[in-house]
């Protein structure tokens, strides 16, 4: 439960190597979460900073999600993910989560990447048992959230699609995002022409949340900033649905260096 609530709250050819990340430096957006009846069942803020890692020059992006108003007395939740990607190849160097809910015991972990064996190092810091290296299949892997929004700088037409790698804690998903059609969505920032996508399975046999039937939906502004304006998670359950409520975009020294 507690996996799926964060994929909930977070978030052709595969990414290459030297791609440019979509999320820049001062960048920020936050989302509001309905499930079901709760209208503000939660909230998602994603961020990225300037960072150096072994002083490289490197990009910090951070994930917060926590559960909000009533559901927070009955499902009290909160989490943080970072994602640090290089900036000479775009690649992600490590990720970390940790999540507290409720009672239950909390979560912390690690990932960090080792390409030129292809493998990434799994540490579970609460149950050092769990932990391991995993081979990594092809691709450049991402989290879910932090792919989800990477999808708007890749200028894709309904009938596209693209093949991407999904890090879920140690497990690597090979997943490919299909482009649905247009859709007009009306947010708190006023109404956008978006583009609606669906990562799927196909590639390999479906596990986890894409075995149990859920579906991920993602909503992509037309505009000149491309913005992923809504998300979706639809399990047997119900449905969850996150919903751009502010952004505040880079400084424009961070939009020159990103074009």
């Amino acid at each position: 439960m507690r996996r799926l609530f964060l994929v909930l709250l977070l978030s052709a050819s595969p990414l290459a190597a030297n791609m440019q990340l979509a999320l820049r430096p001062g960048e920020e957006l936050t989302y509001r979460v309905g499930w079901g009846i709760f209208a503000n069942a939660g909230e998602i803020k994603i961020s990225a900073r300037a960072e150096t890692n072994e002083q490289q020059p490197c990009t910090l992006v951070v994930t917060t999600t926590s559960t909000r108003g009533f559901l927070r007395g009955l499902f009290p939740f909160d989490a943080r993910a970072e994602s640090v990607f290089s900036n000479h190849t775009g690649r992600m160097l490590v990720h970390t989560e940790r999540s507290a809910s409720g009672k239950k015991n909390p979560g912390d972990t690690m990932l960090t990447f080792n390409y030129g064996s292809g493998t990434a190092d799994f540490r579970d810091l609460i149950e050092p048992g769990k932990s391991q290296v995993v081979t990594l299949p092809p691709g450049d892997p991402m989290d879910l959230i932090t792919c989800l929004v990477q999808t708007r700088a890749w200028n894709l037409k309904p009938g596209d699609q693209r093949d991407v790698l999904v890090m879920f804690e140690e497990e690597p998903y090979e997943l490919t995002i299909h482009a649905l059609r247009y859709e007009s969505v009306t947010t708190p920032l006023g109404t956008f022409n978006t583009l609606v996508l669906e990562p799927r399975m196909e590639k390999t046999a479906p596990k986890g949340m894409f075995k149990r039937g859920s579906n991920v939906r993602v909503w992509i502004g037309q505009d000149a900033e491309h913005l992923p304006v809504k998300f979706e998670v639809e399990f047997k359950f119900g449905v969850g649905v996150s919903t751009l409520t502010n952004y505040v975009a880079p400084p424009p020294a961070a939009s020159a260096r990103a074009n």
